[in-house]
Order: structure tokens, then sequence, then C-alpha cells
């Protein structure tokens, strides 16, 4: 299971409100303070003006460093802003010990084939979560809630395609390290290593705390049309850290899901494989049961080689 000793009083069950209060007000400091200061350095470090970096986030996509400026300003301000935002929550409130001494020796060559079989499975598999999330329909009364979610989807896809329209090899390497691993380890630092124990212990049930954490995980990126697969990923990283009782590998999955997303956009851009970020029109269910057998089968064995070894649980 997760490894989280802390004998903090804020972060027993008792004071779970507080605990949730102080976590939320703490990470959105540290998200604000750090996306302040990426804002204030990426114009001396790429040659762009804080109005064009504001015309950028607006959909102005014409200058030239825009990308590696929003790559800089991501990185710091979201995959390292999470990180940090964990770091400070664990050590200087709830005075946590994760036991890296533990956890780091769990993994291992046999661990991370499984790890990398159940990424590519549930890669497959998640295709038939994006189809059937991309055909909700609001019932008629939501019907401007539904319009404004389908304009934020737009918006966030815009952004999405300029940011993975890749140009150069220097630019491909920046976003497998922002949306690779930078947001691999600090995503998986923040979501299953701090909240994930924490809605374990609140709600007294692992399986309840990693699908809260996973739709805490899935709700915080505002697309809601990616809904469903992104709640499918939490709760996978979810299981393989509660299996194996090892961060590492639910970091490992994150990279190798977001990394592998990025190197087939890039391949598609280049003409070498057939794929369309944007098509949702079309589903391969006989990949996606492949790919959920795959899944299945990848988190047994798993499960198999990671038998509960004593554990530290958390301080109650």
């Amino acid at each position: 299971m997760e490894i989280y000793e802390t004998e903090s009083e804020i972060a027993k069950r008792k004071s779970w409100l507080l605990s949730l209060v102080v976590t939320v007000l703490v990470s959105i400091g540290v998200l604000i303070v750090l996306q302040v200061i990426a804002l204030a350095v990426a114009p001396m470090l790429f040659n762009i003006s804080m109005e064009e970096i504001m015309g950028l986030i607006l959909g102005d996509y014409s200058h030239p460093n825009g990308r590696m400026a929003m790559y800089f300003i991501q990185g710091i301000g979201s995959g390292i802003g999470f990180w940090v935002a964990a770091y400070v929550i664990m050590y200087f409130i709830d005075k946590a010990d994760l036991h890296w001494e533990i956890q780091l020796p769990r993994f291992n060559p046999a661990g991370a084939g499984l790890v990398l079989l159940i990424a590519l499975g549930g890669m497959l598999f998640n295709g038939i979560l994006v189809y059937w999330n991309s055909q909700l329909v609001l019932p008629e009364f939501m019907s401007g809630m539904e319009s404004w979610m389908q304009e934020m989807e737009t918006q966030l896809m815009e952004m999405t395609k300029f940011l993975t329209d890749f140009q150069t090899i220097p630019e491909l390497l920046m976003g497998v390290l922002v949306i690779g691993i930078l947001a691999g380890i600090g995503e998986e630092m923040f979501f299953r290593g701090l909240i994930q124990p924490k809605m374990h212990l609140y709600t007294g049930n692992a399986h309840v705390g990693i699908w809260l954490t996973a739709f805490i995980f899935s709700a915080i990126h505002i697309q809601f049309y990616g809904f469903l697969p992104r709640l499918f990923l939490g709760g996978m990283f979810g299981y393989l850290y509660y299996y194996s009782g090892s961060l590492t590998y639910p970091i490992f999955a994150h990279i190798i899901n977001n990394t592998v997303t990025v190197l087939m956009v890039y391949a598609s851009n280049e003409g070498m494989i057939d794929f369309d970020m944007e098509s949702t029109d079309t589903v391969s269910y006989p990949a996606a049961m492949i790919g959920l057998l795959v899944l299945l089968a990848g988190i047994f064995y798993f499960k198999k080689i990671n038998k509960p070894n004593g554990e530290l649980e958390q301080g109650v």
C-alpha cells in the first residue's frame, strides 16, 4: 500500500477537513507563485514580450519562440509546480516520511517491464473511453453549459495542437521533457504521493481513495470531453502505487503514457504514421479489447510479484 508515515495532528483522520483546506490553499499558492516566476523569466530567456506571451495564451501563435516559451511556463508552473506543492505539504505541514529508502529498491526490471505492458495496454483500451466520452450529450436544459464545455475543449485542443506541432528536434525534446517527464513526476508526486494516501486514510477504503484521487486528477485538467480516459489513467496509476508501495511505478507509467503520445504526434506530423489526436469519430473495438486483456493480465502479474512485504502504514 501507499507509504505516508506521519504523526502530525493535521494529517490525522479527525482533521480531514482542515487538512484538505490547507492542501488546496497551499497548492494554489505554490502554483500561482511559480507561474508568476515563469512568466517573469520567460521574456528574458526567449526574447518575447509579456504582451506576446498573453497573446499566446489567448490564441495568437505567430511568435517564432512562442512554443519554447510556453513549454518553459508550463514546465515550471505546472510540472515542477505540482512537485513543489507536494513537497511543501508533505515535509513542512504533514511532516510525512515517504521512506524512499524502501520505495526506490522496489523498482526492478520485472516490475518495469509489466508496467510498460500495462501502460501500452491502457493506451489501447483508452481509445474506447475517448470515443464514449466524445459522444457526451447533456440534457436540453443544460445546453448553455454544454456550449461552454465545447468552447473550452476547442480552446484547449488548439493549444495542444500548437504545443505538439514540433518544428525542430529541440522543440520535440522540450515537449518530451515538459509533457512526458516533468508532468509525470510532478503530477504523480502530488496526486498519488500526497492526495491518494490522504483519501485512503479519510475514507478508510483503499479503492475509494484511489478513485476519489483519480476523479480529482481528471477534474483538475478541466477537459470535460477527456474526463473518462483521464479518470481511467488516474485509477490505473493509483493501483500501481497501491499494489507496489513505490511511487516509481506510477511515475514510470505516467511518463510512458505521455511520452509515447508526444512521439506519436511527432511521427504523424512527419508522415511516418497515421495518427490523428483530434479524431474521436471512430474506435477500434478489437484494439481496445486487446488492450484491456493486456492491461488486466499485466495488473494481475504486477500484483502477484509485489506481494505485501511489511509496508509502513500511514500515521493515524
